[in-house]
C-alpha cells in the first residue's frame, strides 16, 4: 500500500529516538488519575484506512451525493471512531502524523475517538504479535521501559495537538499475549502483565493535567466464555486497573450470535465491567461463507440484519454495560471492500442506516 510521509518535529523518528535511549523517567508504582468516563454508546466505526482511501481518490457516495466518509457515517447517527496506530510502519500509513490528522479531523466533527496501539510497526493481532524492530534487541526491562516511553509520548503529542483520545486500547487483540517473544502467553505471564501496565503507565504520563482517557483491554473472544474467563481471571490476578473490556466478534472466526450474548452476559456479571465490541464486520458479497451456510446471506440486506442483530445483542446485555459496536472498516477499497458500508463504486449501502431509528427523533 501506498506509505504516507510528513514532516514535523514531532515525527515518529523522533519518538522512535526517544524510546530507543534509556528513559529518563522510570514507570510510576500506582499513578493517581482520574480516568475519562461517557455514558454514550458508541456507535462506531474503525476508520483508520479511509483517510489514506480518499487520498488516493476513493469517492463515497449516500443517495448519489459525494461527501467524505466520515460525513456520511455522521449524517446516520455515529458518534465515535477508532483508529489504530503503528510505532514505525513502512507498508501501512497508520503513523503518528497520520494518525494525529485523521483525529483532528474527527474530533472537529464531533467525534469521540478511540485509540488502538498494536506496539508493533506491522499488525498486531492473536495469530503474530511482533516487537517493533528497534526494540527487537532489547531486554524485558529495556521493554517495559521502551512501552511506558513511547506511549506517554505519543498521548502528549495528540495532547499537544488538541485531540486527546477519550478512549485508549493498551494492545491489539492481545489474548495471546503482545510483543512476542517477550510477552507471549500463556507461557510470559508475569512480562505480559508488565508490559500492559507500563502501557496504562504511559497513557498516565502523557495525559499531564487533562482527564486521562478511559483504558480498554481487548482481546478476540466473542463468542468464547471459557477463555475469556481465562484471560480476565489471569489478568485479575496482577491487580491491573483498567475501565472496559474490548472483545472482537467475526461470526466466522468467533461463534454464534447466542455464542456473544452469552460470553457478554458472562463477562458483565463476572467482571462488573462495560463491554464495547471494538471489532466486527461482515461481507455485503460472498467471502467468508461461500461453501458453508452463514448466520445472515452474504448480501446487502444480511450485512444490514447482522450489524442490526449484533447491535440489538450489544444494547440488551445486563444492566446496560453493553457500551457499543464499532465496524472494521467501514470505507475502504481493494479486497476488503466486501466488509464495507459502500459497494464497489462508492454507493453506500443499506447497512449505513442501522442506527437511523435509534438515534434520530
Amino acid at each position: 500500500m501506498h506509505r504516507l510521509c510528513f514532516l514535523s518535529v514531532l515525527s515518529l523518528g523522533v519518538v522512535a529516538t526517544l524510546v530507543c535511549q534509556t528513559p529518563q523517567a522510570a514507570p510510576v508504582t500506582n499513578p493517581q488519575v482520574t480516568r475519562g468516563r461517557s455514558s454514550q454508546y458508541a456507535i462506531g466505526a474503525d476508520i483508520s484506512f479511509a483517510p489514506q482511501a480518499e487520498q488516493q481518490g476513493a469517492v463515497f457516495k449516500d443517495k448519489g451525493v459525494a461527501k467524505p466518509a466520515l460525513e456520511i457515517l455522521r449524517d446516520h447517527s455515529y458518534n465515535w471512531i477508532r483508529l489504530r496506530i503503528f510505532n514505525n510502519p513502512t507498508t501501512l500509513p497508520n503513523n503518528l502524523e497520520y494518525t494525529i490528522a485523521a483525529a483532528k479531523q474527527a474530533k472537529a466533527m464531533g467525534f469521540k475517538f478511540l485509540l488502538d496501539f498494536h506496539y508493533a510497526d506491522d499488525w498486531a493481532d492473536p495469530g503474530h504479535q511482533p516487537t517493533p524492530v528497534a526494540w527487537q534487541s532489547y531486554t524485558h526491562r529495556q521493554l517495559v521501559d521502551a512501552i511506558f516511553a513511547y506511549t506517554r509520548d505519543t498521548i502528549a503529542a495528540f495532547r499537544n495537538a488538541g485531540v486527546m483520545p477519550d478512549m485508549v486500547q493498551v494492545g491489539n487483540e492481545v489474548s495471546n499475549g503482545m510483543m512476542w517473544p517477550d510477552g507471549k502467553l500463556p507461557d510470559n505471564w508475569d512480562n505480559f502483565a508488565e508490559l500492559v501496565r507500563a502501557g496504562i503507565q504511559g497513557v498516565a504520563a502523557g495525559s499531564g493535567a487533562s482527564p486521562q482517557p478511559a483504558i480498554m483491554i481487548h482481546i478476540d473472544k466473542g463468542g468464547d466464555i471459557a477463555a475469556t474467563k481465562y484471560f480476565f481471571d489471569k489478568l485479575s490476578s496482577y491487580k491491573i486497573e483498567f475501565d472496559v473490556i474490548g472483545q472482537s466478534f467475526y461470526p466466522w472466526w468467533q461463534g454464534s450470535l447466542n455464542d456473544l450474548r452469552a460470553n457478554l452476559e458472562f463477562t458483565i456479571r463476572a467482571y462488573g465491567k462495560d463491554v464495547y465490541l471494538a471489532e466486527t464486520a461482515y461481507n455485503w458479497k460472498p467471502g467468508e461463507y461461500i461453501s458453508r451456510p452463514g448466520p445472515f446471506p452474504e448480501t446487502p440486506e444480511g450485512q444490514r440484519d447482522f450489524l442490526d442483530e449484533v447491535n440489538r445483542i450489544v444494547m440488551e446485555a445486563p444492566g446496560g454495560h453493553g457500551k457499543g459496536v464499532f465496524w472494521w472498516e467501514p470505507a475502504v477499497r481493494g479486497g476488503l471492500v466486501r466488509r464495507s458500508f459502500f459497494d464497489d463504486d462508492g454507493n453506500a449501502l443499506p447497512v449505513v442506516g442501522v442506527y437511523d431509528r435509534f438515534a434520530r427523533h
